[in-house]
């Protein structure tokens, strides 16, 4: 079913990011993890819905924990399929890592009646690194949402530690970026960027600029950079990025222009901080304008749109 994304006649398009659900069996905690999502939909009315991976726990160091992983997805999208929203996917460290493939997993994705998900070109690295565009009011494109597989862990034995989006993605983010361009005009649109696991750029915003946010656990980044950011600053059409993984953080900072934003985690069967709710992040586009709004909405019902700032050495 075709799902053309558009802005709305008040000129707005509103985004809501769910990240880290870590779906297991359908148990209590996900039935907690179910009814957050459902209560956030339910005031927020979005016009897409974007999981920013890690929505299903398959286990670690070799020992399953979803009994049956295509269910356990279908399970963990309910909230927004239902109710017809569309919605969107990138797969985390997690989704795959063991019983099931990101390419098995991607079919479970494209079979849901309101999926905006792609697949995405077989020839560059991961599954579901694609682009969404947003109509304005003259049925052009007035908006562009970049979607990256980051991947699990480093397939090289000398690095340890989180995988990287790599270079042929990068190549195909400056191909789509520059088709977008030409079409539309250069840098007339704002862009956003999805993906699971953090750039090294979010502990340099921390370190160097302003953050509004908390961060109550380290960057958990990949060891190496591969330089998507640079790509992005280069390219001047993403305007802001938006990742899960680090489950008690949910800062964001600007740097060079764009704007780098945690997610808020939603997912009850996964660790967490005493204090801190589980919750999802807002996001806000207006026709016309090359900035975004943004907030958090919590599980207890509590809206924070200013907040508290970080600065560097405070």
């Amino acid at each position: 079913m075709q799902h053309p994304l558009a802005f709305r006649e008040d000129r707005t398009f509103t985004i809501v990011q769910f990240t880290d659900l870590h779906w297991e069996n359908g148990g209590d905690e996900d039935q907690q993890t179910r009814r957050l999502m459902e209560e956030v939909l339910d005031a927020e009315h979005p016009d897409l819905v974007v999981f920013t991976g890690d929505v299903i726990y398959t286990g670690a160091s070799g020992e399953p924990v979803c009994e049956n992983p295509h269910q356990a997805f279908r399970d963990a999208v309910h909230s927004a399929e239902s109710r017809g929203i569309p919605w969107a996917v990138v797969f985390g460290n997690h989704d795959t890592e063991t019983t099931i493939t990101r390419d098995e997993l991607m079919q479970t994705v494209l079979a849901h009646s309101h999926t905006v998900t792609q697949r995405g070109p077989e020839e560059i690295k991961g599954v579901g690194n694609y682009t969404l565009s947003i109509s304005g009011s003259d049925g052009q494109t007035a908006a562009a949402l970049y979607f990256f597989d980051s991947g699990d862990r480093s397939a090289l034995p000398h690095i340890h530690g989180y995988d990287w989006i790599r270079s042929n993605q990068i190549d195909w983010y400056r191909e789509e970026s520059r088709k977008l361009q030409s079409s539309i005009g250069a840098q007339d649109y704002p862009a956003l960027a999805f993906f699971h696991i953090p750039l090294p750029e979010y502990q340099q915003v921390w370190d160097n600029e302003t953050c509004y946010g908390n961060k109550f656990e380290h960057v958990c980044c990949a060891p190496v950079n591969s330089g998507l950011f640079t790509a992005m600053v280069e390219m001047g059409d993403i305007v802001g990025t938006f990742c899960g993984h680090d489950h008690v953080n949910d800062y964001w900072g600007e740097l060079h222009g764009v704007r780098l934003c945690y997610g808020r985690a939603t997912g009850y069967n996964t660790y967490g901080k005493d204090g801190f709710p589980r919750g999802a992040r807002i996001i806000r586009l207006r026709e016309g304008e090359r900035s975004f709004e943004s907030w958090l909405r919590l599980a207890d019902g509590t809206v924070i749109r200013d907040q508290p700032e970080h600065q560097p050495g405070v």
